[in-house]
C-alpha cells in the first residue's frame, strides 16, 4: 500500500505517518509539506492508494486542490484531515471531489476507519455532517436533485448491478472491469447520489427511477 500526507505541520505528518503504518506493516507513506510538492508526488507515483489532504495551509489552499487531483487522478481517492469542523467545508470538501473527511480531533481508530472505508469504494462522512442548519439542508436537496443526470452511461450499469446486490469483484466480472475501475464508478456514484453506503445509494436509485 502506498499513500500521501499533503500537510505543512511535520509533526503531524510523523504521526500520521506512524499511525498508518500501524494499519499496514509494509505501507509506503509518502509526505509533502505543501500543495505543489504534493501535487508533484501525485504525479510520480501512479501507483498511489489515497492521499490525506490538509485544507488549511500557507501556500494554495487545500480545498482548491481537491478538484486538481480529482481531474489528475480521478481513481485516486483523498481524504481530508482537517483542523476545521465545521460542517460547511464538510460538504464544500465533499462537493469538490474528496472520498472522506476526518476532523483532526479524531481518534486514531476513527482515522483509519475513514481509511478502510474509503478503499472498499465507499466515502466517509463524520458525524459533524448531520449538524447543518435548516439552510444548508436546502442547499444539500438542491445539489442532490436529480442525480441520475450527474451519472455517466457506465456508472448507471454499475448502479445497476450494485441494486441487484453484487460485490464489487461481481460487478467487474459481469461488466468486464478491473476492481480498481468499479470501485471508482462506485465511489463516483455515491457522491453524485449524495448517499455515504450501497443500501443508501440502491434507495436513492429506485426513489430517483434510475433503477426498479
Amino acid at each position: 500500500m502506498k499513500l500521501l500526507i499533503v500537510d505543512d505541520h511535520a509533526v503531524l505528518r510523523e504521526g500520521l505517518a506512524a499511525l498508518l503504518r500501524q494499519f499496514e506493516q509494509a505501507a509506503d507513506v509518502l509526505q509533502a509539506s505543501d500543495v505543489a510538492e504534493g501535487l508533484r508526488l501525485v504525479e510520480a507515483n501512479p501507483d498511489l492508494d489515497a492521499v490525506f489532504l490538509d485544507l488549511n495551509m500557507p501556500d494554495e489552499g487545500g480545498m482548491g486542490a481537491i478538484p486538481v487531483l480529482a481531474k489528475r487522478s480521478p481513481q485516486l481517492p483523498v481524504i481530508v484531515l482537517s483542523s476545521s469542523e465545521d460542517p460547511t467545508d464538510v460538504r464544500r470538501a465533499l462537493k469538490s471531489g474528496a472520498c472522506g473527511y476526518v476532523p483532526k480531533s479524531a481518534s486514531p481508530r476513527n482515522i483509519l476507519s475513514a481509511l478502510r472505508l474509503v478503499l472498499a469504494g465507499e466515502i466517509y462522512v463524520p458525524p459533524i455532517l448531520l449538524d447543518f442548519s435548516p439552510a444548508a439542508a436546502d442547499e444539500v436537496d438542491r445539489v442532490t436533485s436529480n442525480p441520475g443526470e450527474r451519472l455517466t452511461e457506465r456508472q448507471t450499469e454499475v448502479l445497476r448491478e450494485l441494486c441487484r446486490g453484487l460485490t464489487n469483484r461481481e460487478i467487474s466480472r459481469a461488466l468486464e472491469l478491473s476492481e480498481k475501475t468499479t470501485k471508482s464508478h462506485v465511489t463516483a456514484i455515491f457522491k453524485a447520489l449524495g448517499v455515504v453506503n450501497r443500501t443508501q445509494a440502491a434507495a436513492a436509485a429506485r426513489r430517483a427511477g434510475i433503477v426498479t
